[in-house]
């Protein structure tokens, strides 16, 4: 059997001699894995950088085993395009990472994230810009893998304004006003994840990526027996010291 999609790869482990077996987030397969004969070879090595965008073939005989990929050309290079750039390096490492150890082999579930961490590595170039689309794009990869939060209205009183926290044991955004006995227990909600209009800084992220960290360790990874991929946490170093 074969078939043919657009991909995002997210690493590779050499396979004998030259050969590499390539994990790829496929547009509508999920998380793949396929053989690249003579991919492991210095001069392919570049088109098979964690971060590209490549389109692929895949064919072996029977779906949920090792098959082969053919892949074209990168149709997208860009960890080359910010070697100056520490911290986009490390969103890079951070964002494939995380997909190949939160993602099954085969779970189509996966697919829901192509179009938004397509979007979000367009934007690693825009240094202004990508931290508040990674904090959202965890908060949408929690969302796909069936933890999403609840960040419309305030557990407690129902109000959805003056969100100002979310409960850690439920998930749930609270106003910090109505919680005044036990707010230092909560996670402080930035404001751009409920009005996306709303100011970011450098604090605001900083929050952002604790809220969101706190719920991929807790309900993703440990549920997996899994820590958290030491690629997000070097990112978090840059990003917030």
């Amino acid at each position: 059997m074969n078939w043919s999609d657009d991909g995002i790869i997210l690493g590779g482990r050499r396979f004998g001699e030259g050969g590499l077996i390539l994990d790829v987030l496929t547009r509508t397969r999920g998380r793949r894995s396929g053989l690249v004969y003579g991919g492991n070879s210095r001069r392919r090595r570049a088109q098979y950088e964690a971060g590209n965008s490549v389109s692929l073939s895949w064919t072996g005989r029977l779906e949920d085993q090792l098959g082969r990929f053919e892949v074209a050309e990168a149709t997208k290079e860009r960890v080359s395009r910010v070697l100056d750039d520490a911290r986009a390096l490390a969103a890079v490492s951070a964002i494939t990472a995380i997909l190949r150890m939160s993602l099954d082999e085969g779970d189509v579930a996966g697919s829901a994230m192509f179009e938004a961490t397509e979007l979000l590595l367009d934007q690693i170039e825009a240094r202004e810009i990508w931290p508040a689309l990674y904090v959202r794009w965890e908060l949408g990869l929690l969302s796909a893998l069936g933890f999403g939060l609840d960040l419309d209205e305030c557990a407690i009183s129902g109000a959805n304004d003056g969100l100002t926290h979310v409960s850690p044991r439920t998930g749930r955004a609270v106003r910090g006003s109505e919680a005044e006995d036990y707010v230092s227990r909560l996670l402080r909600l930035p404001s751009f994840l409920v009005a996306s209009s709303a100011p970011v800084g450098g604090e605001d992220v900083a929050d952002g990526l604790k809220l969101t960290g706190y719920f991929l360790e807790s309900r993703v990874f440990h549920a997996m027996n899994r820590a958290m991929p030491p690629e997000r946490e070097r990112l978090i170093k840059r990003l917030v010291g």
